[in-house]
């Protein structure tokens, strides 16, 4: 019986495993996640809006089992992809098959101050914590900074923006608070090309969010950013998109270099037999300088090619399409949303669209969750 092993219980590591066992009911697959959990990103937004609590909104990994999926909540420790072993803190999992989903790393540590002095916008913890700090503000300014990329769920930082823009005006405290934008990138959404980014900013300035880009973050001080350029600006609230790296894992087993990502094709093969990356902790380039962006739609596109190229290669019949590059991300703001559309890999090179907010993209945002829980778990 085959053995495949997928390191990572989230988009691509759910899909991967859904989708081969939808096709391969013999099989052997099992799991492995540090989190005994699965929750969306997305949520973090909510949380941050009060719409939502992380206790209602995760959903227990272990009920992958009940499709005869093995799942095995430890971390990964060593990945060896000469002998195909995967060691955990009490197992030594051999396989045939390896996907590695391990996803990104947060790296607050490589702007000095910014642990100190800011609030991480994708950890868990800190969504709590930006949600009191919004409630309890009265004036001032919120700076939001993009400190390194890529980084996943390019939006994200935006719709948080966006979100606590409309927060304020419920709390009737928004004339009183300034909200500034800085990102190290040049315009809003690089990858998403000058159109959409254009777009985008129109909707930040209509809502009187200022954006400035090119502004590499260097260090954090109390109340104050500083730049490359030598300025500096002012805050009464930090929050911040740290720099992200691959988990040490993967460029010990050399999967990838010390801190970068695991380069893949479209295929997502690595330079190890049947051992395939995907989602964000790969760098699938488009051209030289635009990569597939780090979002769950796209992890989640990837493991279902990867799962059909396994499934080809073990039934030993046919040949399987590469991943396809579409996939979208919502822009939410307030009571509705924007979704931007994507296809990375047309015959007329990258496409990107954004669909202007509207109350049926907020529901189709919530649709997108529920859709993917009910079918994973």
């Amino acid at each position: 019986m085959h053995h495949i092993v997928i390191l990572g219980g989230g988009f691509g590591g759910l899909a991967t495993a859904n989708e081969i066992r939808a096709r391969l009911p013999d099989v052997k697959i099992t799991i492995v996640d540090k989190k005994d959990y699965f929750m969306m990103d997305l949520v973090k937004l909510w949380i941050i809006k009060g719409t939502r609590k992380f206790e209602t909104s995760k959903k227990p990994l272990n009920t992958i089992t009940k499709k005869g999926i093995d799942f095995v909540n430890e971390q990964v420790l060593e990945i060896n992809p000469v002998y195909r072993k995967v060691k955990t803190r009490t197992k030594e999992i051999t396989y045939d098959y390896l996907i590695v989903a391990l996803g990104v790393e947060l790296a607050p540590e490589k702007i000095p101050g910014l642990a100190d002095n800011g609030l991480i916008l994708y950890d868990l913890e800190h969504g709590p914590k930006i949600r009191e700090k919004i409630i309890s503000i009265k004036s001032g300014k919120i700076v939001f900074a993009i400190t390194g990329m890529p980084y996943k769920c390019p939006p994200a930082p935006f719709e948080a923006a966006l979100i606590i823009n409309s927060m304020l005006k419920e709390m009737g405290t928004r004339n009183s608070i300034s909200i500034e934008f800085y990102s190290v990138g040049p315009i809003t959404l690089p990858a998403a090309g000058p159109d959409v980014s254009g777009q985008l900013l129109e909707m930040l300035e209509k809502e009187n969010i200022k954006f400035y880009g090119s502004c590499k973050t260097v260090s954090v001080e109390k109340n104050s950013l500083k730049f490359e350029d030598g300025r500096s600006v002012q805050f009464d609230l930090l929050i911040a998109v740290p720099p992200h790296k691959a988990p040490k894992v993967v460029y010990e087993s050399g999967l990838a270099q010390d801190g970068q990502f695991i380069q893949v094709k479209r295929d997502c093969k690595t330079q190890f037999e049947r051992v395939y990356a995907i989602g964000d902790v790969t760098n699938m380039m488009v051209t030289e300088k635009i990569a597939v962006p780090k979002a769950g739609i796209f992890a989640e596109g990837e493991g279902i090619a990867v799962a059909q190229q396994i499934v080809t290669q073990i039934k030993n019949e046919g040949t399987a399409t590469p991943f396809d590059g579409k996939g979208g991300c919502f822009v939410e703001m307030g009571n509705t949303a924007g979704y931007v559309y994507v296809d990375m890999f047309s015959e007329q090179g990258p496409i990107t669209r954004l669909d202007r907010p509207a109350p049926e993209h907020l529901a189709e945002k919530e649709q997108f969750e529920q859709e993917r829980i009910q079918k994973w778990l």
